[in-house]
């Protein structure tokens, strides 16, 4: 079984929320393009001067996002 990984890009400022809510619907159309078998995207808002855009891959998918789309970090996606 494939590990899971959260692809994490942080925005910050009073427009946080809006420009991650925005980077969602680019990384949706990236999964359509590409093909992406999993289909996990989100946005959360930390706080009023931080959220975050998050795209969830396994392994094998792990290296080409990393290196198309320069996510700012990533973690384990655990449920």
């Amino acid at each position: 079984m494939s590990r899971k990984i959260k692809m994490i890009w942080d925005f910050r400022g009073p427009a946080s929320e809006k420009t991650a809510e925005h980077h969602e619907i680019h990384l949706k159309e990236y999964i359509t393009i590409e093909k992406i078998e999993l289909n996990i995207t989100g946005f959360e808002v930390k706080n009023e001067m931080h959220a975050i855009a998050f795209m969830v891959v396994t392994d094998e998918h792990m290296l080409q996002v990393r290196d198309n789309l320069k996510p700012h970090r990533a973690e384990l996606y655990t449920l």
